[in-house]
């Protein structure tokens, strides 16, 4: 089987998802650039990826799911 190019990476299910590497860098090199909390890389992390895994409006609801329990935090106090 020949491997498959995505953003100039050879497809890797493992280290270069499909999905997490459309566009000139991975998802993770830019969570990791911007340093952003767990929560937030996961916002994040789901808006890239919405409808290039699976269903779209779920990606995008978990991408909700985790920005809501991020605001949640900062409202307690709780700085991440």
């Amino acid at each position: 089987m020949t491997p498959v190019k995505v953003s100039n990476k050879e497809h890797d299910v493992v280290n270069h998802p499909s999905h997490y590497t459309r566009g000139n860098i991975e998802v993770i090199d830019f969570i990791e650039d911007q340093q952003l909390p767990y929560h937030l890389g996961n916002v994040v992390k789901y808006i890239a990826r919405a409808g290039f895994k699976g269903d779209k409006v779920e990606d995008l609801k978990k991408a909700q799911w985790y920005l809501n329990r991020y605001i949640r935090t900062l409202e307690k106090g709780v700085s991440n």
